[in-house]
């Protein structure tokens, strides 16, 4: 009995949020795998150092600026992103995102929009674009969207996050009911605590060790722990699975409350 292969060769790969942590590991990952990548920004001066060291390791990639919040943007960058691949998009990672950082007294309306356009609207607007360009000629693709375990259980100061990520969970299934009759499968990954530059110095205090604590598996996830689910849900290995929902944070969500 063979076994699937999770190889992405002659695919090609739109992440979002391309400019550090998840993103870029994700871009970096597809492109190991043979896709040839398309690492999309605000600002493509963050992202064409990325590029032009993964193409001096001998992988395809590309940049391309986009603004998930605005559908102009979206579409200039996903005409862009073909345009420089050679063909049409038929993997997205959903991944752009921002946290916010008030109590909820305190949450003001313009950090709310900036939190949830990004988070929700932002996974909408280039899903559904893509999506329209995968049926204009027919053809299968997979939509990967980032979740995260605070879209099941809360933390403080994170109202518009949970309530953003949440959203990504239902949207992630409504699009794959949806879209599943064009051969287009819609899945979701849910990560836990990823340590990243960003977030190191946290994790070194007394609450982030308090925090890594209550994880069962007493450790935080590395970037690589996401690299299996995310081929598993971008390749053949996948094919049956649509409207998933894949958690991957050491058993957090299993802890006690």
């Amino acid at each position: 009995m063979s076994l699937p292969s999770f190889r992405l060769d002659g695919r090609r790969a739109l992440v979002t949020g391309a400019s550090s942590g998840l993103g870029q590991h994700f871009a970096e990952t597809l492109a190991r795998a043979g896709a040839e990548v398309v690492l999309a920004a605000r600002r493509t001066d963050r992202i064409q150092a990325e590029v032009e060291r993964l193409q001096a390791a001998g992988l395809k990639a590309h940049c391309v600026a986009m603004d998930v919040t605005s559908a102009a943007s979206v579409c200039e960058a996903l005409a862009a992103a073909e345009a420089q691949s050679g063909g049409v998009i038929d993997i997205l990672v959903n991944n752009a995102g921002v946290s916010g950082n008030s109590f909820f007294l305190n949450l003001e309306e313009e950090e709310w929009d900036f939190v949830v356009d990004t988070n929700l609207k932002g996974p909408y607007l280039v899903a559904r674009e893509m999506a329209k360009r995968l049926v204009a000629v027919k053809q299968p693709g997979n939509i990967i969207n980032i979740a995260s375990i605070l879209g099941f259980r809360v933390a403080a100061v994170l109202a518009p996050y949970c309530a953003s990520k949440a959203g990504v969970i239902h949207l992630t299934k409504a699009m794959a009911l949806e879209l599943a009759r064009y051969g287009i499968r819609v899945n979701a990954i849910a990560p836990g605590y990823i340590e990243t530059e960003i977030n190191a110095g946290y994790f070194d205090t007394e609450p982030g060790l308090k925090m890594i604590a209550r994880i069962p598996m007493r450790r935080l996830g590395d970037r690589t722990d996401l690299d299996g689910p995310l081929l598993l849900l971008a390749s053949e290995a996948g094919r049956y699975m649509t409207g998933s929902v894949i958690e991957v944070d050491g058993g957090h969500l299993c802890s006690t409350l």
